[in-house]
C-alpha cells in the first residue's frame, strides 16, 4: 500500500506540474503563477501532513521524489552564480564610467550591508527582551541531545577563526576551484577575481584599444548567453517553488513548532521589522517602497521557499536591473557581497537573539547597554563570510555564541524549526541585497527612475 500511496500523491503532484504547464502556454502572468505555485505547494504539502505525518514512510518516499524538481530547479540556480557574476562584473567594466565609480560602488554596498546588519541585530535583541525570552528554557529530548553533540563537532571547525584569516579567505588561490564553489568564500572571491579581470581589461583598453574592443565584444556575447540561460532557468520557476513548498510544509515538525511557538513568533516578528526597515531606507532614497514590493515580489517569493540566497543571485540580479532600475555594476556587486556578507536574517537577528535567549542562563545582565552593543558588535563582525545556503545561520550562530563564550546548545535546541524560521530569514537577506544595490546606484547617480516606474518593467517581460 505504501507504493501505492506515494504513486498517488506524484500523480497529484503532476497533475499540478501540467497545470502550471498550461497556464504558462495561457501566457499567465510569471508572477501570477509563481504564487499560485507557492499556494499550491502549501496545501499539497499540509494535507500530506495532516493525512500522513512528517515521519512516514509514504511521505519520505514521495518527498524524496518530488525533490528532484525543488533541489534540481535550486542546483540549476546555483549552476548560474559563478558564470553570472563572473561575465556582468567584467562586463559592467567594459563600460564607461565604472572605473571611477568602483570604489564608491564598493564601499556604499558593504557599507549598507554591515550597517544593516548591526540594526537587525539590534532588532533581533529587542524582540527577545518584547517576547520575554531572555533566560529562557527549551524542551531537550533525545533528537535535541544529538543534535547539541554534532554541533559540539562543527564549533571546532570554526572556533579557531578570527577575522584576519577570514578576509584572507576572500582572496583567491585557486580561481577554478572558487569556480566551482568548493569554499563558503568562493562567491567574493569570484568578484575578486573578476574585478581584476576588469582592471586589467582597463589598462590592456588604454595602450591597445584594437584588443580592448575585441574582449569587449567576447564579453558582451557571453553575458548574452549566459542571461539567456538564466531566462530558460526562471521559467521552470513556477515548478521548482510548488515541489519546495510541498516538502517545506509536509516535512514540518508539527511538535516543535508547537514547543517553540513563542520563538517561532519572536523570530519572525523581528524579521518583519528588518524588512519594514528596509522600505524605510528606500524612502530616505526617494524610492516608492510599494514599487519595490511590487517588482521585487518574485524574487522574494523564491527567496522565502528555496531558502537560498546564493540561489537566488541570477533573480536578484535580473530584478534590480530590468525591474528596479539599479546599474550592472552596484547589481551584481550588491547580489553577490549580499549571498555572503551582512545577511540580515541570517547573520543578524538570528544569532543576535540566540546571544541573548542564553546570555541570563550563565549569568550575564543582558539589559546591559554595553553588553548589548558587544552583541552587535560581535554579529556584525562575525557576519563576514556567512554562506548564502541552508545552514548559514548556524554557522553565524556558532561563530556569535563561541567568541561570548556562550553555551552552544541554544543551537541544537531550535534547530527543529530552522526551515520554518529560515524563509523568512532568507527573503530579509535577499530584500537587504537588493536595497543595498538601490542604494549604491542612488549614490552614483546611475540609478534609472524610468525602469523603476515603468510598470511594464518587470522580470516576467523577458521569461
Amino acid at each position: 500500500m505504501t507504493n501505492l500511496y506515494i504513486i498517488i500523491i506524484l500523480a497529484l503532484f503532476a497533475a499540478a506540474i501540467y497545470g502550471f504547464y498550461w497556464m504558462q502556454k495561457k501566457h499567465v502572468k510569471f508572477s501570477t503563477r509563481v504564487f499560485s505555485a507557492l499556494g499550491a505547494g502549501i496545501v499539497l504539502g499540509a494535507i500530506i501532513q495532516v493525512i500522513l505525518g512528517a515521519e512516514s514512510e509514504v511521505t519520505i518516499g514521495a518527498i524524496s521524489w518530488i525533490n528532484i524538481v525543488g533541489n534540481g530547479y535550486v542546483s540549476l540556480l546555483q549552476m548560474l552564480v559563478m558564470p553570472l557574476i563572473f561575465v556582468s562584473i567584467v562586463g559592467a567594466f567594459t563600460k564607461l564610467g565604472v572605473s571611477k565609480n568602483l570604489g564608491k560602488i564598493s564601499f556604499t554596498v558593504i557599507g549598507t550591508l554591515l550597517a544593516t546588519t548591526a540594526v537587525a541585530a539590534l532588532i533581533g535583541i529587542l524582540s527577545v527582551f518584547i517576547f520575554n525570552l531572555d533566560g529562557a528554557t527549551f524542551v531537550q529530548g533525545e533528537a535535541e541531545t544529538a543534535r547539541i553533540e554534532a554541533l559540539g563537532e562543527r564549533q571546532e571547525a570554526v572556533e579557531n577563526l578570527s577575522i584576519p584569516e577570514q578576509v584572507v579567505s576572500f582572496i583567491p588561490t585557486n580561481v577554478f576551484a572558487d569556480l566551482s564553489g568548493s569554499r563558503s568564500t568562493s562567491t567574493i572571491a569570484v568578484v575578486i577575481f573578476s574585478a581584476f579581470i576588469g582592471i586589467a581589461y582597463m589598462g590592456v583598453n588604454k595602450k591597445d584599444p584594437e584588443t580592448g574592443e575585441f574582449f569587449a565584444k567576447l564579453i558582451n556575447s557571453l553575458y548574452k548567453i549566459v542571461m539567456r540561460i538564466v531566462t530558460l532557468v526562471l521559467r521552470l520557476t513556477p515548478y521548482g517553488i510548488l515541489a519546495l513548498m510541498i516538502k517545506v510544509t509536509a516535512t514540518s515538525d508539527v511538535r516543535a513548532i508547537w514547543n517553540l511557538g513563542k520563538f517561532v513568533l519572536a523570530s519572525y516578528s523581528a524579521l518583519a521589522v528588518v524588512f519594514i526597515m528596509h522600505l524605510l531606507i528606500l524612502l530616505v532614497v526617494k524610492v516608492n517602497p510599494l514599487s519595490y514590493i511590487k517588482k521585487a515580489s518574485t524574487v522574494l517569493g523564491f527567496a522565502f521557499t528555496s531558502r537560498s540566497s546564493a540561489g537566488a543571485i541570477p533573480l536578484n540580479i535580473e530584478t534590480q536591473t530590468k525591474a528596479l532600475g539599479v546599474d550592472e555594476a552596484s547589481a551584481n556587486f550588491a547580489a553577490s557581497f549580499g549571498a555572503t556578507i551582512g545577511q540580515n536574517g541570517c547573520a543578524g537577528v538570528y544569532p543576535a537573539m540566540l546571544a541573548a535567549i542564553v546570555a541570563p542562563t550563565v549569568g550575564i545582565d543582558v539589559f546591559s547597554p554595553l553588553y548589548i552593543l558587544t552583541i552587535i558588535a560581535v554579529v556584525t563582525i562575525s557576519s563576514f563570510g556567512v554562506a548564502g545556503v541552508g545552514g548559514g545561520a548556524t554557522f553565524a550562530s556558532l561563530i556569535v555564541l563561541g567568541s561570548l563564550n556562550l553555551p552552544i546548545a541554544i543551537v541544537g535546541l531550535v534547530i527543529s524549526v530552522e526551515p520554518l524560521i529560515d524563509m523568512a530569514r532568507t527573503l530579509v537577506n535577499v530584500s537587504d541585497s537588493m536595497i543595498a544595490g538601490i542604494v549604491t546606484s542612488k549614490r552614483i547617480k546611475e540609478f534609472d527612475e524610468t525602469v523603476l516606474n515603468d510598470e511594464a518593467a518587470v522580470i516576467e517581460s523577458s521569461i
